[in-house]
């Protein structure tokens, strides 16, 4: 095969994954516009509704970290297409649900599944793009995709509902995943670590069950409050547990993670960056989708295409980036992507009841591009520091600590909506029931209002509502306004190389290395001192 053909395989190969990689984000946010048809198909409770949810989010978190070293370990080709081809099973499997429990176990393999794409997808990059300026470019996309999914999900469900059933919104990850594996199996070179090391099972249990619990508790305190047990004893257990598996990470001589990538200023202020940016979209999509059809009145599918300018802005902010990062490094890119969306955030501030939509669409379309400019940039900055050696585990720990830091900063925010929203709603008149249904959710006290014909209810839920989504958006403002400041203040004016350690090796290594990076049909592209695998090449 020339090298030509080969290239031009590489690029397929990067397209097919993207669309894969959409289905992620979608996933994340497509359930809301169905989980009311969900919830009235197979009669499920409230307990069950939330459990569909948060399954997917616990089995995500609990499994990226293992998933990224069992890719280095024993092939990233290899098991992302199983991964690939059980996220298409596991869609089926929700698509055909017939009871609760059916659904939700097909959510938790949807996020075994993507625990497993998330790292992986970004791991196999080096074996497609030994060039350092194609694999930056091939990370943005990567990055870009996932995110673009979240808003893209209400968009595509409400479609899907208006014309199908609500089996549609898994189904249409089917051909998404089939193309994926295909062009996966045909263009990409299986890679692993030329170091055979065992795996580290004390390690992936210890992390699993520590980030399971710390994300359990957060979703919780959703439900039940900041002062809640139900939140503080999980959370307080994940946090022993995760402090146990950062010991045990020091002891053992084949660690899950390489803890030296902590040592990097790069990885952490691109961890950082890439956590705060997040709460900006996170925010937007917990809230605006409820103030479109509680406040606004809008159907799934005008919901969903209200959301299109932020789409739009995130696709032009990902392009203004890498031109502004190419000219004056990413501290301008990044600082400057980060004002707009507070700009942005403090425009949405100030919204009412009866703003127009086009007003809406300007600060939405406003906060995409900040988006955008911030997030591929802020990933690609903490992804290039990794060594190809581990770049496996070292993607798992970043996305993971992504996904913690979203678990909690949505935790965050919807209290604060919440708070705001139940401290401005008016029950005082209403029996028991009927004002604990109000304060429960502006859906519910919109429905409420519209049963009763109390045109004074309708008013007040309404008006709550978008009290409470003003604070939070207020909130997300000076978060993005913190973020631009820390990156003036830690982002280096002129970049500089600034990689993480390489694990030092143990006396047992060199007998165990591979031949570094195989063929689709499993013979050796390159020895395993080929800079492209070794520990001297970044990634």
């Amino acid at each position: 095969m020339s090298t030509t053909t080969t290239h031009r395989g590489s690029w397929f190969a990067l397209s097919a994954l993207v669309l894969a990689m959409l289905t992620i984000g979608l996933d994340t946010t497509i359930l809301n516009v169905a989980l009311p048809e969900i919830a009235t198909d197979l009669h499920m409770t409230s307990g069950q509704l939330q459990w569909t949810g948060s399954s997917y989010t616990l089995v995500l978190a609990a499994l990226m970290i293992p998933a990224g070293g069992l890719g280095d370990r024993f092939g990233r080709k290899k098991l992302l297409i199983a991964a690939l081809l059980l996220f298409g099973v596991a869609s089926a499997l929700c698509a055909v649900a017939t009871t609760p429990a059916l659904l939700i176990a097909g959510r938790c393999l949807l996020g075994a599944a993507a625990a497993f794409m998330m790292p992986l997808s970004l791991s196999v990059l080096p074996a497609l793009f030994p060039d350092p300026a194609e694999r930056a470019r091939a990370r943005t996309l990567q990055v870009t995709a996932t995110a673009m999914g979240l808003p893209l999900g209400p968009i595509l469900g409400g479609l899907l509902l208006s014309h199908f059933w609500w089996g549609s919104v898994f189904l249409v990850n089917l051909p998404l995943v089939a193309l994926g594996a295909f062009a996966i199996a045909r263009f990409v070179p299986e890679s692993r670590s030329t170091v055979a090391h065992p795996v580290d099972l004390p390690g992936a249990a210890l992390s699993a069950a520590g980030l399971t619990a710390v994300t359990y508790g957060f979703i919780q305190a959703g439900s039940h409050g900041w002062l809640s047990p139900d939140l503080w004893l999980p959370a307080a257990a994940g946090a022993l547990l995760l402090a146990a598996f950062a010991g045990w990470q020091r002891r053992t001589s084949h660690p899950l993670i390489d803890l030296a990538l902590f040592r990097s200023r790069t990885f952490n202020v691109g961890v950082l960056m890439a956590t705060l940016s997040s709460f900006a979209l996170f925010g937007l999509l917990y809230a605006l989708p409820q103030y479109f059809q509680a406040v606004q009145g809008s159907s799934a599918l005008a919901t969903g295409l209200k959301l299109l300018p932020m789409l739009l802005g995130m696709t032009a902010g990902t392009r203004c980036a890498g031109r502004i990062a190419r000219r004056t490094g990413d501290r301008p890119a990044l600082t400057a992507g980060l004002l707009l969306a507070a700009a942005a955030l403090a425009a949405g501030a100030t919204t009412t009841v009866h703003t127009p939509y086009a007003v809406t669409a300007l600060w939405t379309a406003a906060l995409g591009t900040g988006v955008g400019m911030t997030l591929p940039l802020a990933m690609n900055s903490a992804l290039g520091v990794l060594s190809t050696e581990r770049a496996g585990s070292g993607s798992g720990l970043l996305q993971a600590l992504r996904q913690a830091g979203g678990t909690i900063g949505i935790a965050i925010l919807g209290t604060v909506l919440t708070s705001g929203y139940r401290g401005g709603v008016g029950v005082g008149h209403l029996p028991p029931r009927t004002a604990g249904a109000v304060r429960d959710s502006a859906a519910s006290g919109v429905q409420i209002a519209h049963r009763s014909g109390s045109a004074a209810l309708l008013d007040s839920t309404r008006g709550a509502f978008v009290h409470g989504m003003n604070d939070m958006l207020l909130t997300c403002s000076g978060i993005a306004l913190v973020a631009a400041l820390l990156a003036l203040v830690l982002i280096p004016r002129h970049p500089r190389q600034d990689r993480a350690p390489a694990p030092r090796p143990r006396p047992t290594e060199a007998s165990t290395a591979d031949t570094g990076v195989q063929g689709p049909s499993g013979g050796a592209l390159a020895p395993s001192s080929a800079p492209v695998h070794g520990r001297s090449g970044p990634v």
